[in-house]
């Protein structure tokens, strides 16, 4: 059983992104620069944007962080984004999700220009994704692709199953899985709280991808004897043994299906790493793409 360790693919990635940044930076070029906002002291949201932050100063890329109170109003944060949409120092655009009741994230999202969409959230984005386009593809889904390259896993002629529906990750992932990619060409089945015969399809797949927030939700008794297990949840679960009173635990029970498994992603550790690469090599490719404008 090979586990997928997201520190080395991502490290493998990042490594990568750091000597085109070098190279960049050797013939006078200035750095990629990546903004980020972020919008009231949500805990996760700290932690996420940080880890980004901190990642884009290993690899060479700039950073900016722009903080906005908890209650601004959509108005002042869609002038943000247009600001940072004028800036032509400025690359890839990014705001943490998820934003407080009074911010329509739709509307957000669709501020953006799509040439600096580095989450790949953009309608514009997913209809290229769709339609087979270069485009940005959203960080996590572009992560696992790059995780299945890194440790080689077959994919062409298998039976993926995605276990989550959402913009984020479910439906881009199955989109990618299906392409004419070279870690694509699957039949995919893409399943959610309404399929009747989860357990059974699940029994069916070759690869299994995991994205619907539910807390060890995918059992041994769900996956068959080698499968390949992308596990992408990551919740807190209240554990009063544990040191900070919690433990993370992703949507597969990893204990008793790693028995199984021919490879499967750790929580954490795993695809929320290659979320962050994901994410990294957007920018730069964001940064490429507007220098030959």
């Amino acid at each position: 059983m090979i586990v997928l360790d997201g520190k080395i693919a991502s490290a493998a990635v990042k490594e990568e992104i750091k000597q085109q940044t070098a190279k960049l930076l050797a013939s006078g070029k200035r750095a990629p620069h990546l903004a980020a906002v972020l919008v009231g002291n949500n805990g996760a949201s700290e932690t996420y944007v940080a880890s980004k932050v901190k990642n884009c100063e290993e690899v060479g890329i700039r950073s900016t962080l722009i903080r906005l109170d908890a209650d601004v109003q959509e108005a002042v944060l869609l002038d943000t984004i247009a600001s940072l949409n004028a800036d032509a120092g400025v690359d890839g655009i990014l705001v943490q999700l998820p934003l407080p009741k009074q911010i329509s994230e739709q509307k957000v999202i669709e501020a953006i220009d799509p040439l600096k969409d580095v989450d790949g959230f953009h309608p514009g984005s997913a209809g290229k994704l769709v339609q087979g386009l270069p485009t940005f593809i959203p960080a996590t889904p572009y992560g696992i692709m790059l995780m299945l390259e890194h440790f080689n896993i077959e994919t062409t002629g298998k039976h993926a199953v995605v276990i989550g529906r959402s913009n984020i990750v479910g439906r881009p992932m199955s989109i990618l899985l299906s392409s004419n990619l070279k870690r694509g060409n699957c039949t995919v089945t893409l399943c959610h709280s309404h399929t009747p015969n989860l357990t059974e399809l699940c029994l069916q797949a070759d690869i299994i991808v995991a994205a619907l927030g539910r807390p060890e939700f995918v059992k041994a008794e769900m996956v068959k004897d080698g499968a390949v297990i992308i596990d992408v949840g990551i919740t807190r679960v209240e554990d009063a043994t544990a040191k900070k009173g919690f433990r993370i635990k992703g949507d597969v029970a990893y204990a008793e299906v790693a028995g199984k498994a021919s490879a499967i992603t750790p929580v954490p550790g795993g695809v929320g790493l290659m979320t962050i690469a994901g994410l990294l090599k957007n920018t730069l490719q964001a940064y490429v793409s507007r220098e030959q404008l």
